[in-house]
């Protein structure tokens, strides 16, 4: 009798897989830094107009990518330079797997700091490459003279950023950045998934460093379901990664809806400059209760170190409040949890929820 598991590759088989957490009924989500807000809410003649485009979107067709107009509209909305090309993908974690791909030659190495997007060491072993992953410092800074002799040492292939990081929300200098893309020799990926609640970014960059990639997704603001990611670069990159990209990687009514909406974008612009301000005041809550460390965040979320990650993590579910248990991931992230900025509604919940968990009686 055949054993499946025979010939299904060990290494794959000695995997995690991606835990999606389920959502019970009637839960505030933030534990995925999702958008609290439909895309086209409050303004009906909006949804009006989607929802008649995507009544005549050719579903019947397959998909071209390429020619569907979202390139462009993306380098409108989001200034990205003439120089640079664009890579589009299902979702950043389809451009994640792609880039990995491109370069996984035998003993070919992915470097990343650490802690930070999982996926980076995932598709590592995927791809059969090492991996080296450097630790941040206990501030969740970079460690520079780490990193920069771990590039000496191992000769990445390809390293990852993440530009603000996740899951600790710092954002790291941008000369430190610049250094590691200097003295890399393979391609190094600025991952900017939260880079629309940033301070900074590397956009207009793209296409002027040949070994400099700008990841970037339209999750975070308002439309995780569409699964969109884009990547800007130089064309020595970019149209190798077109060679391996599926031909039918995208879908229509994703596509059509993300074209509109980026002609809309200021909408969509007024909705970061909420959540920002929504961050500034959940930071300045939580930070006036003593016995947590709330650290400085430029993403859509925040990670705070609490007494007890896994009471916090329990009290607030049994208020119907999901938010991310990081405790255990990895060691700098002893007793921290992720907590992503919603509506004031939901973040007045929170902090009513940390206030008599913290009250210091």
């Amino acid at each position: 009798m055949t054993i499946l598991s025979d010939f299904i590759r060990a290494d794959i088989q000695a995997l995690t897989a991606y835990q999606v957490a389920e959502l019970p009924e009637g839960f505030m989500k933030l534990d995925a830094m999702e958008s609290p807000y439909h895309p086209f809410s409050g303004d009906e003649t909006l949804k009006k107009k989607w929802l008649e485009l995507l009544s005549q979107a050719p579903i019947h067709l397959y998909p071209n990518p390429a020619t569907s107009g979202l390139q462009e509209a993306l380098r409108q909305a989001f200034n990205i330079p003439d120089a640079a090309q664009i890579a589009l993908g299902n979702g950043s974690d389809e451009l994640i797997q792609l880039l990995t791909m491109l370069v996984a030659k035998p003993d070919a190495t992915v470097l990343a700091v650490e802690p930070s997007f999982v996926m980076y060491k995932h598709n590592a072993a995927l791809y059969g490459m090492n991996y080296v992953g450097v630790p941040l410092n206990d501030d969740f800074t970079l460690n520079l003279p780490a990193v920069l002799a771990a590039i000496e040492k191992h000769n990445p292939a390809l390293i990852f950023i993440a530009y603000p990081n996740n899951p600790t929300g710092v954002c790291f200098q941008r000369e430190e950045v610049e250094q590691i893309i200097r003295a890399a020799k393979g391609i190094v990926v600025v991952d900017e998934a939260y880079g629309a609640f940033s301070r900074d970014s590397f956009l207009s960059q793209a296409g002027s460093i040949e070994n400099l990639i700008v990841m970037r997704t339209i999750s975070k603001i308002g439309f995780a379901g569409l699964r969109i990611g884009y990547a800007s670069g130089a064309a020595t990159v970019i149209n190798e990664l077109a060679k391996i990209t599926p031909p039918y990687n995208m879908n229509q009514l994703s596509l059509a809806t993300a074209k509109f909406a980026l002609q809309h974008a200021e909408k969509i612009a007024e909705t970061i400059e909420k959540l920002k301000k929504e961050r500034e005041r959940l930071f300045a809550a939580l930070s006036a209760i003593g016995r947590l460390n709330v650290f400085p965040s430029d993403a859509n979320f925040l990670t705070v170190r609490v007494p007890n990650a896994a009471l916090l993590y329990e009290t607030l579910k049994q208020n119907k409040i999901l938010i991310k248990k990081l405790h255990g991931v990895h060691p700098l992230l002893d007793e921290c949890v992720r907590i992503t900025v919603g509506s004031p509604e939901e973040n007045n919940a929170v902090i009513n929820v940390f206030n008599k968990l913290y009250d210091e009686r």
